[in-house]
């Protein structure tokens, strides 16, 4: 928790929002808060680059339609809104932000929805992490058992005795087993596509 508020003065800051007196608000809190804040307007096509945090505004004029707001991004995304009606949060839905400030903007409450939002998306990157390596060994697990049976049936092997035959290889070579199955597999389909 220490880190997330020690890390906020070296956040740099970009801010999608056109001029006024709501932009002022919001830079003057950022600025309390000690981050490094990039201004931008009109709304960018491209997501800004060299940034931990963006602010970017959700309203009738304006709505977010870049890709960048819509898939994973390193940066937290965090959206302004003006209102509040079916088209608003259906284009703030569209996003992939981390959270919500309305306006009217007051210094009361930007801290705790960047320290709040900062958090969220360091659970999210994790759990994704997490998600990635277990389809990874879903995924290696299934090329072990696909190997294990072509080498089964084809040497007229038992399947403990065929997986026995690729872990001592892949020992022998300092390889993943899930490594030997895959070329296994792939030498065994290269044979079959020559008919051999």
């Amino acid at each position: 928790m220490s880190r997330l508020f020690d890390d906020l003065r070296h956040l740099r800051v970009a801010v999608i929002h056109p001029p006024g007196e709501d932009r002022d608000i919001l830079q003057g809190q950022l600025k309390r808060i000690g981050c490094q804040v990039r201004w931008i307007w009109p709304f960018c096509q491209a997501r800004p680059s060299d940034t931990d945090v963006i602010f970017f505004l959700v309203d009738r004029e304006q709505s977010p339609s870049a890709d960048w707001c819509q898939t994973e991004t390193e940066a937290v995304l965090i959206a302004l809104i003006d209102y509040e009606n079916p088209t608003a949060l259906g284009a703030l839905l569209a996003t992939n932000a981390s959270a919500v400030i309305t306006k009217p903007f007051r210094s009361f409450g930007i801290l705790s929805t960047l320290v709040l939002a900062r958090s969220s998306n360091d659970y999210k990157k994790r759990l994704n992490s997490k998600v990635k390596r277990l389809e990874d060994t879903l995924r290696s697990r299934r090329e072990i058992e696909k190997a294990v049976h072509i080498l089964a049936e084809r040497k007229a092997v038992s399947t403990s005795e065929a997986y026995e035959t690729i872990r001592r290889q892949a020992t022998a070579q300092r390889i993943p087993v899930a490594q030997v199955a895959t070329e296994l597999i792939r030498a065994t389909e290269a044979f079959d596509k020559m008919g051999l």
